[in-house]
């Protein structure tokens, strides 16, 4: 069990690592990361997100 964590864990660790050496410099170079269709998915979903809104008082069946 040990080795699936850490190996999970450098998985991770190695996909950070890919996405600061690709993303990083593209978006700083001016390049956007993602592509117009992903643009869109991403406002779509951040759009659906703020309307969700849960009451406080609303309790679950």
């Amino acid at each position: 069990m040990v080795f699936l964590v850490i190996s999970m864990l450098v998985v991770t660790v190695l996909a950070v690592a890919v996405v600061g050496v690709v993303a990083v410099p593209a978006h700083r170079g001016g390049r956007d990361v993602l592509t117009a269709k992903g643009e869109a998915i991403a406002e779509d979903a951040r759009r659906r997100a703020s309307g969700v809104v849960r009451r406080p008082d609303a309790r679950m069946p």
